[in-house]
């Protein structure tokens, strides 16, 4: 999955009908109609928020079907914070969320809360709640408990190898959320979020629309730039996807593997320092054999954990730990603590307890994952061939035990996706900026490398020698970060390709 809790993976299609762009899928009646300047929504304070929250909220409605423009619709729930200086102001900057199952709609504290004043002071900052999701018209897959736990939703193969486990999950929550989800979730998929997108543009009135994207939100921004190149203005892709359409969400799962290899040294140097707390070995080359020992032996004796989920702490829980955290520096601590409780030189944490909201807003989150992957494209059904492809990959990279290729719920997804997925290419305005760190867990420097391909000319990219997933005002560094504020704020994109040295 692209994104911790935030993220469910799967699909196939045949190869010549994958290399169609979904420009060719769009509804008639797609011709652009509104009139820039005329936003007609009904701005209200947004739920939960404070009174004196700069943020307003907003409804718009999308039709069900895009091809159906007369027939059923559905609400996409919308945020703003407004140009902090109005005589500067440029226009819209859509923040658009990872996941697939992700939400950009509370700007103060995500997105928008990492701009610098600068771009604050040029832009209306606008978040949505994707279809399906949250405040939007929501869905739900009313999976139990148990199959939520994260190491159900990713597909860590059994102690022994085996994925007998991992094709019943997949084929239990392939059928519960088919059954459960009804046509919003049969109609959730990439290719439309970036028509609500653009239904999003009409509303607020805008010709044009400057986009910041991050992780699965840049696969979305890319598709968005293909479909309605002519309606874009400032594009910012952060953390980027391979957008290879034979495969979308399935290279996504597969790209942990490489993904871990190439950040887990940042971990090993930061377990082994000097005068750390939370130190597990003396030298980074004894870091590795020391995880994966760990782990093979809490596969063998797992521990006891009551209260987490599951309720014992084994050699998935433990890998699962390490792979999410290695999305931030900051979240090393954890995973070295979860390794020292399992050495018996630590008492284990506390296990998280989630409330009923939490686990209703989790179950959320797997549907919208779900739907978007499973609908994008076809994955292989196939159980050998799964089989095969785990042992191969669990062999090759420890780290993540075969888990990145194995099954998903989108093997036995009853539905064909409705259209292919869109290709992207390098026809439209040269108006992309990719911004990528290095040594990336979710989200490798390999495949975003295939994306700047894609876009060619159209395309620039900042590559940041640092580590972690998201970069912009993040994980990356000053030289990165003032790239792209001078993109967003003057519209001066590199004349080549940047490369920014760590630090």
């Amino acid at each position: 999955m692209p994104k911790p809790t935030r993220t469910l993976t799967a699909a196939v299609t045949a190869a010549a009908a994958l290399a169609v762009t979904a420009l060719s899928a769009l509804p008639a009646g797609a011709a652009d109609t509104s009139k820039p300047g005329r936003d007609r929504l009904a701005w209200t304070d947004c739920p939960g928020a404070p009174a004196d929250s700069p943020q307003r909220c907003a409804d718009v409605t999308v039709p069900l079907d895009h091809a159906d423009p007369d027939g059923p619709r559905i609400t996409v729930a919308i945020s703003r914070i407004t140009a902090a200086d109005p005589h500067l102001r440029r226009g819209v900057l859509l923040a658009v969320p990872g996941g697939p199952g992700g939400s950009s709609i509370d700007l103060v504290k995500g997105m928008a809360g990492r701009l610098p004043q600068s771009v604050r002071d040029r832009y209306d900052v606008v978040g949505f709640d994707p279809r399906g999701f949250g405040r939007s018209t929501p869905v739900s897959c009313g999976l139990d408990t148990a199959d939520l736990a994260m190491v159900k939703l990713r597909p860590w193969p059994a102690a022994d190898g085996s994925i007998d486990e991992n094709l019943a999950t997949a084929r239990r929550v392939a059928e519960t959320c088919a059954r459960a989800g009804g046509p919003v979730l049969r109609s959730i998929s990439t290719a439309n979020e970036a028509r609500d997108i653009d239904s999003i543009r009409r509303a607020l009135g805008e010709r044009r629309l400057s986009v910041w994207g991050t992780s699965y939100g840049t696969y979305v921004g890319a598709v968005y730039t293909t479909m309605f190149p002519e309606r874009t203005d400032r594009i910012v892709l952060d953390s980027n996807d391979d957008p290879d359409p034979s495969r979308v969400g399935r290279g996504w799962l597969a790209a942990f593997g490489p993904g871990a290899e190439d950040r887990f040294p940042d971990f090993a140097r930061w377990a082994s320092a000097p005068g750390n707390p939370d130190r597990v070995a003396d030298t980074p080359e004894e870091v590795r054999p020391l995880f994966l020992d760990l782990a093979a032996r809490l596969d063998r004796a797992p521990l006891p954990w009551p209260g987490a989920n599951p309720a014992e702490l084994n050699g998935n829980v433990l890998r699962e730990t390490l792979l999410e955290g290695l999305y931030a520096d900051a979240r090393f601590p954890a995973v070295a603590r979860l390794m020292l409780a399992g050495l018996g030189r630590r008492d284990l944490p506390k296990a998280p307890v989630l409330g009923e909201q939490a686990l209703q807003a989790l179950q959320n989150t797997v549907a919208v994952s779900v739907g978007t992957l499973c609908n994008d494209v076809r994955w292989p059904a196939d159980p050998a061939g799964y089989a095969k492809a785990a042992a191969a990959e669990r062999a090759a990279r420890p780290l993540t035990a075969g888990m990145p290729v194995n099954a998903m719920p989108c093997a036995f997804w009853p539905f064909a996706p409705a259209e292919p997925p869109v290709r992207v290419t390098d026809r439209g305005p040269a108006n992309v900026l990719l911004t990528q760190n290095l040594r990336d867990p979710a989200t490798p420097y390999a495949g975003a490398l295939r994306l700047r391909a894609a876009f060619g000319d159209r395309a620039r990219m900042v590559t940041v020698d640092s580590g972690g997933h998201d970069v912009y005002r993040a994980n990356g560094n000053a030289c990165g970060d003032a790239v792209v504020t001078d993109y967003l704020v003057t519209g001066r994109r590199p004349a080549r390709d940047v490369r920014c040295p760590a630090g």
